[in-house]
């Protein structure tokens, strides 16, 4: 398994199709994971640190998980077949749970825990970005990534009206 860390989410052009972008945290690769809006936006705002008043989906299953006495220590990324990426959410007590991977990596930002990708995951689907595939000003280094990522979803988030995701 190799640990990696989300980088953040992006939005596709020009089908406008989100996916969740992570990063190997000791290499160049890089895992782009397409997701569901509703997924992507549990994420971003994750990232950015923005509490909702009343507990989303996500935040619900790990005070759930905590309030019985248990926690998530890792949320693994295990397999990908035809672009479908299948998680696991691992346990202190070594119970494994299978999980969509977008709605682990979402319980990860929330549970403060670890991110692995399988290795066969990393080899299928990894990419290298350049500091020139990811756009003329940029720098390098994770924290400029992140801001850049989550300074380009809130542009997002201030544009877009509930008819945009209209089916």
């Amino acid at each position: 398994m190799i640990e990696v860390e989300i980088v953040g989410v992006r939005i596709e052009l020009p089908s406008n199709q989100p996916l969740v972008l992570l990063r190997e945290m000791h290499g160049e690769r890089h895992v782009p994971i397409w997701i569901g809006t509703p997924e992507a936006s549990a994420i971003a705002l994750a990232q950015q640190g923005v509490v909702p008043p009343r507990p989303m989906t996500h935040d619900l299953l790990v005070d759930v998980v905590e309030s019985l006495g248990h926690s998530v220590v890792s949320v693994n990324i295990v397999a990908v077949e035809d672009n479908i990426f299948y998680g696991q959410l691992q346990f202190e007590n070594g119970t494994t749970v299978s999980s969509r991977a977008s709605d682990a990596l979402a319980i990860a930002l929330r549970a403060k825990c670890r991110i692995w990708c399988a290795d066969s995951v990393m080899d299928e689907a990894g990419v290298r970005i350049t500091e020139h595939d990811e756009g003329e000003d940029a720098e390098p280094g994770p924290s400029v990534d992140e801001e850049r990522e989550l300074r380009r979803f809130r542009e997002f988030l201030d544009d877009v009206e509930p008819e945009d995701f209209d089916g």
